[in-house]
């Protein structure tokens, strides 16, 4: 175990609090907060799940889906145990709602490094549960990637206290997709997350200098009324801008939730929606539409990138000065990271 970097100890009280999101567990002794990962040992916090892996495999990372992001390239996909939310449509709950053991096996960071590089990937992504409940691990991993030239990207809720998330982006996190869960006044699930703090994390990221992807996950009867859907898209033009990519994607019945697919109508009209009020950069994912995954230029619409099956198949963009630019008008087109061939 390693003790935690975020928390403080109480006055007079054998508790302490956990400061690593927003959550803000106050945690007894012998107790663990909501993730399961820290634990209040004679006050002191403890990150239990450090380097407990709970799978790792080499992905593309169009998958994330993070399509302005070192496109083309893998990266070892890398996870851990538990989550500070409790979706009850999680495709991977057998991860996020599971506690690490003492007794696992902890893969190092300098060993995880060493696989990525082994495998040829370009990066790293921490993924599949929420990975921000072994902050440390993630903080230590950073340190050796960056050294061997990999990137470092994220898949989370973003639920991250300020805290904890400026000093990930600091450390060399620069790749972020972030999951829109709800909105104010969601009533069927997650009904005490404060929603707008995820927008108010994406829009930190990019002060900082990062990369965000914002993916909206359109669970039907849960988050996919109006209100909800106009709520999400405002405050995406107001918190983030025009050029911050928005994938909206497919539901799925999983774990605890039996509500159908989501309606092919609705993605699609979500989608028009979403253009016609300004936000350049929208996907719909989870079906299988190369079309609906293509990146088309804002100003001239001319096709730049074309994806299939989470590969790069076509790839038209002029590179000047660091930036990549469309080449018939020269608009420039937000992507981090090379094109990796």
């Amino acid at each position: 175990m390693r003790e935690g970097r975020l928390y403080s100890k109480r006055p007079n009280s054998a508790k302490v609090d956990c400061m690593v999101c927003e959550r803000g567990c106050v945690i007894g002794p012998g107790m663990t907060g909501i993730c399961g990962n820290y634990v209040n040992l004679n006050g002191r916090l403890y990150s239990v799940g450090y380097g407990r892996l709970s799978a790792f495999e080499s992905r593309p990372i169009e998958i994330k889906p993070l399509y302005h992001y070192w496109p083309n390239s893998t990266a070892l996909t890398f996870s851990t145990w538990g989550c500070n939310f409790y979706c009850p449509w999680c495709q991977n709950h057998y991860l996020s709602f599971t506690r690490p053991r003492l007794e696992d096996p902890v893969i190092g960071p300098d060993h995880l490094v060493e696989l990525a590089v082994a495998s040829g990937d370009e990066g790293l992504s921490a993924s599949f549960n929420e990975p921000t409940v072994n902050y440390e691990y993630l903080l230590d991993v950073a340190q050796v990637a960056r050294a061997s030239g990999l990137y470092l990207s994220i898949v989370t809720n973003g639920y991250q206290s300020l805290s904890a998330l400026t000093e990930l982006v600091e450390a060399g996190f620069d790749g972020w997709c972030v999951d829109i869960k709800g909105c104010p006044g969601i009533k069927k699930a997650l009904v005490n997350i404060d929603h707008s703090k995820v927008f108010r994390n994406a829009r930190k990221i990019l002060d900082l200098g990062g990369h965000v992807e914002m993916v909206y996950l359109v669970v039907t009867n849960t988050n996919d009324y109006e209100e909800c859907f106009k709520w999400i898209i405002n405050t995406h033009l107001s918190e983030l801008g025009p050029e911050t990519p928005l994938h909206i994607n497919r539901y799925y019945p999983a774990h605890k939730w039996g509500e159908r697919q989501t309606p092919l109508e609705e993605l699609l009209d979500m989608y028009d929606k979403s253009l016609r009020e300004g936000i350049e950069y929208v996907y719909v994912g989870n079906l299988g539409d190369p079309d609906l995954e293509t990146t088309r230029c804002p100003k001239c619409g001319k096709t730049l990138i074309q994806r299939q099956s989470y590969r790069v198949k076509f790839f038209n963009l002029s590179s000047e000065g660091g930036h990549y630019r469309c080449p018939r008008c020269g608009n420039k087109i937000p992507i981090r990271g090379r094109y990796v061939a």
